[in-house]
C-alpha cells in the first residue's frame, strides 16, 4: 500500500557512499562481488529468474541465465514497474532508482564469517503496485547473525492479472499469480545458495508488511511453497481474503484489454499496463491457490508454522486524510454506535477510522492467531507507539509505521538528533523480537515474557508506551468486526 512504500523509502533509503571494500561469494548462476561494511556483506542486485519480458511476460519464472567471470553486486538493481512520481522515480517513496521488467532480483545482507546463520526473507508492501526491496537495509539483522534478504516480485498488471487468451496460453501452468509465482522462485533461490552466504536453507523465516504480509499469508496456504520457510511473520497483512475466482480476473482483464490473443496482450507497452487500474494480490487461481488463506486457515490446510501476526493501532492511515467516503461509512455494522460509544461520540469520521482499523487489520490479526494456534504456537501483537518527534500531534502509529522498528534503521533522511532514547528503546525492544525467533522460533524478548496465542486468554504484546501483555485486548469490537466479516469469506462450515 502507498503508505507503506513512502514511509518505508525514507527509513531505509541507501546509506552514504564510502570507500568499498569487495568481498565475493559464489552462487549457481556464478561468482558475485559484493561490499563489506561495518556490520554486514551485502550482494544487490542478484537474479533470482530470468527477466519476464517477450513471451515469458505473464509466465511462470524461469531460471535465471548464468554469467561468466564476476558480476558486480555492490548496486542497487532496477524497481518493477509501477506508478511513477512527478519526478520520474519509481513509487517507492520518492526513493531515486531506474525501472524495468527486468526485475526480479533480490539483496542479501550476511553477517561476516556466518556459519549455518538463519535466514529471513522480507517481502516488502506496497498494495502489489509498488515497492522495491532495495529500499530494505538489512544491516542490523546481519549485524545480530541473520542473513536477510530482500526481494522484488511482479506488480500490479504485470504480477496478478488474468485474461482468457493468457489461460488459455498457459495451458497446464498456473496463470495469474505471477507476483506469488515470483516470490517462491525467490525461495528457491534463498534454498538452492544460502550457504553461499553463511546461511541456513532449512531455517528461513519469511516475513513482510502490509501486501508482504497478505503474500506470506498466501505462501502458507499453497503447497508449491512448503519445505522452503520454518516460520513466518505477517505485519499488517489483514487475514480474510475474499473468495475472488480465476474467472471473475479473466472478465476483468478483459475488461481492461480488449485482446484475443497472448501474443498480442505481451505487445502491449509498459505504460498502458502500469496505469490499469483496480485491486491486485493473491487470489484463487486452481492450480497454485486453490482456496483462500482464510479458507485454507479454516480447514486447516494452512501451513502449520510457528507465526507472528498483527497490526497498528493507526491502520486507518489507508483511508487517506479527511472525512470517510460513504462506502466507508457503510461499512459501520448497526451496533457499532454502541460498541464503539466512545468514538461515536467523537462523530463519524472518528468511528469510521476505528472500524476501518479493526475491521481489515486488528479483527483478521486476531482470528488468524486464533485459527493457527491449534497447531504450532502463534503470537499476536499490537503496535501502538508513536515515536517522539510526531508527539503530541499523532495519537496511533501509522500503517507500516513499525517497519523502522523491526529493521532497527531510521535511515540516513531522518537524523538521529530526532531519534529519542525511547525510539531507541523501542527499536532494540521490537527488533529483538524478531530476531530471536528467527533463530529459536519464539519471540523470547523484552522484560516481560510474550505468550503464544490461546484463544480463551487471548492475550497480546502491545508494543507501545508502555508495551506489555494484553489480554482480551478490544475484544467485544474485534468480536463485532468478526461476526459481520466471517460470512462473506465463504468459509467452509
Amino acid at each position: 500500500m502507498r503508505w507503506a512504500a513512502i514511509l518505508a523509502a525514507a527509513w531505509f533509503a541507501a546509506g552514504a557512499a564510502q570507500a568499498q571494500t569487495l568481498v565475493k561469494a559464489k552462487v549457481d548462476g556464478g561468482v558475485l562481488v559484493g561490499e563489506a561494511t561495518d556490520k554486514a556483506h551485502v550482494f544487490r542486485n542478484i537474479p533470482f529468474a530470468a527477466p519476464p519480458v517477450g513471451k515469458l511476460r505473464w509466465a511462470p519464472p524461469q531460471p535465471a541465465a548464468k554469467w561468466t567471470g564476476e558480476r558486480d553486486a555492490t548496486k542497487n538493481g532496477p524497481s518493477c514497474p509501477q506508478p511513477m512520481n512527478a519526478n520520474g522515480s519509481p513509487n517507492t517513496g520518492g526513493a531515486n532508482g531506474p525501472v524495468s521488467e527486468d526485475c526480479l532480483q533480490l539483496n542479501v545482507f550476511a553477517p561476516k564469517g556466518a556459519k549455518a546463520a538463519p535466514i529471513m526473507v522480507w517481502i516488502h508492501g506496497g498494495s502489489h503496485r509498488t515497492g522495491a526491496g532495495w529500499v530494505y537495509d538489512g544491516s542490523n539483522f546481519a549485524r545480530d547473525g541473520i542473513v536477510l534478504v530482500s526481494i522484488n516480485y511482479r506488480l500490479g498488471a504485470l504480477g496478478y492479472f488474468a485474461h482468457p487468451a493468457l489461460t488459455k496460453d498457459a495451458g497446464a501452468a498456473p496463470t495469474g499469480n505471477f507476483g506469488l509465482m515470483d516470490q517462491i522462485a525467490a525461495l528457491q533461490w534463498v534454498k538452492r545458495n544460502a550457504p553461499a552466504f553463511g546461511g541456513d536453507p532449512n531455517n528461513v523465516t519469511v516475513f513482510g508488511e502490509s501486501a508482504g504480509g497478505m503474500s506470506t499469508l498466501a505462501l502458507l496456504a499453497t503447497p508449491k511453497a512448503r519445505g522452503l520457510y520454518r516460520k513466518a511473520i505477517v505485519q499488517s497483512g489483514g487475514g480474510w481474503f475474499p473468495p475472488v475466482a480465476l474467472a471473475a480476473k479473466e472478465q476483468a482483464g478483459a475488461a481492461a484489454l480488449d485482446a484475443t490473443t497472448a501474443e498480442a496482450l505481451r505487445a502491449v507497452p509498459v505504460e498502458t499496463l502500469v496505469a490499469i487500474g483496480g485491486t491486485y494480490g493473491p487470489f484463487v487461481d486452481g492450480k497454485l491457490l486453490t482456496e483462500t488463506p482464510s479458507q485454507a486457515l479454516a480447514r486447516r490446510t494452512f501451513d502449520d508454522v510457528p507465526l507472528i501476526i498483527g497490526s497498528n493501532s493507526g491502520e486507518d492511515s489507508l483511508m487517506g486524510p479527511g472525512p470517510p467516503t460513504a462506502a466507508q461509512l457503510a461499512m459501520i455494522p448497526a451496533a457499532a454506535r454502541v460498541v464503539y460509544k466512545d468514538e461515536a461520540a467523537q462523530g463519524d469520521e472518528t468511528l469510521a477510522r476505528a472500524v476501518f482499523t479493526d475491521r481489515f487489520m486488528g479483527a483478521p490479526a486476531r482470528w488468524v492467531a486464533e485459527q493457527a494456534s491449534g497447531g504450532k504456537p502463534a503470537w499476536l501483537y499490537h503496535f501502538s507507539y508513536v515515536g517522539s518527534r510526531f508527539r503530541p500531534a499523532v495519537k496511533t502509529a501509522a500503517h507500516a509505521a513499525e517497519i523502522q522498528y523491526v529493521f532497527e534503521y531510521w535511515g540516513r533522511r531522518t537524523p538521529m538528533s530526532l531519534v529519542s532514547e525511547d525510539d531507541k528503546a523501542m527499536a532494540s525492544l521490537m527488533h529483538a523480537c524478531w530476531v530471536s525467533f528467527a533463530k529459536s522460533s519464539a519471540p523470547t524478548c523484552g522484560a516481560e515474557a510474550w505468550p503464544a496465542y490461546d484463544p480463551k486468554a487471548d492475550r497480546l504484546m502491545e508494543f507501545g508506551a508502555p508495551s506489555g501483555v494484553r489480554s482480551h485486548f478490544r475484544k467485544p469490537q474485534l468480536d463485532l468486526q468478526q461476526a459481520a466479516a466471517l460470512p462473506t469469506l465463504a468459509l467452509p462450515k
